[in-house]
């Protein structure tokens, strides 16, 4: 699980997710079933647009926490995969960063800023593996509170010491560790080849290619 680069700027592939077109290919390749959970999605990406914070952090990490976790070898059979929200949703299940990239997407789309918003890798100490969970900053200075699908419970970074920190990114920048919070900053914006690939995978049902 190494991020060699950062996510460039592609969210707003979201935007053309939930169309007629869309749900249609979504069934075709997945079923019908498939099809309804995205329009689940979508409605709870649009009745939680006028909610405060709290709830939309609540009710998206709640409504991703519900799929099961399937490890990428036994799930896609390949060592590391990164799903799109609709792979993960469409399947039901994934892994860490499935669940962390789809909360990820979501929060974005109600209008949460990105630079509050980091995909954060640490190491899940009781498993003794590594995990990704998304991290939100209420202030650049703040203890981010942590999205995440082992403990469910959205708790302040601080608070998880089952978690040690290794990085953190998002589309503005990588930062090193530096405790359950803030940290160095290391680079700036470049591409991204797991990225990359889910969003092209993405937008492949999108575009019906």
């Amino acid at each position: 699980m190494i991020v060699a680069c950062l996510l460039p700027n592609a969210l707003a592939s979201l935007k053309s997710i939930f169309t007629q077109e869309v749900y249609t290919r979504i069934s075709e390749r997945y079923g019908n079933t498939a099809s309804r959970e995205i329009s689940e999605w979508n409605e709870l990406l649009v009745d939680l647009q006028a909610d405060d914070i709290d709830e939309k952090l609540y009710s998206v990490n709640r409504f991703f926490n519900r799929f099961d976790f399937v490890s990428d070898i036994e799930h896609w059979k390949v060592s590391d995969y990164w799903a799109t929200p609709i792979e993960f949703i469409a399947t039901g299940a994934g892994d860490c960063e499935d669940y962390a990239i789809a909360k990820y997407f979501s929060l974005i789309e109600l209008g949460i800023p990105e630079s509050k918003l980091r995909l954060m890798y640490v190491t899940a100490l009781r498993l003794k593996q590594p995990h990704m969970v998304l991290a939100y900053y209420d202030t650049p200075t703040s203890v981010p509170l942590v999205l995440d699908n082992i403990n469910k419970r959205i708790l302040p970074a601080n608070k998880r010491r089952d978690l040690a920190p290794i990085y953190s990114f998002n589309g503005e920048g990588l930062w090193a560790a530096k405790a359950m919070g803030n940290g160095r900053k290391l680079r700036g914006g470049g591409s991204m080849k797991m990225w990359d690939d889910m969003i092209a995978r993405l937008d492949e049902v999108i575009e019906g290619k």
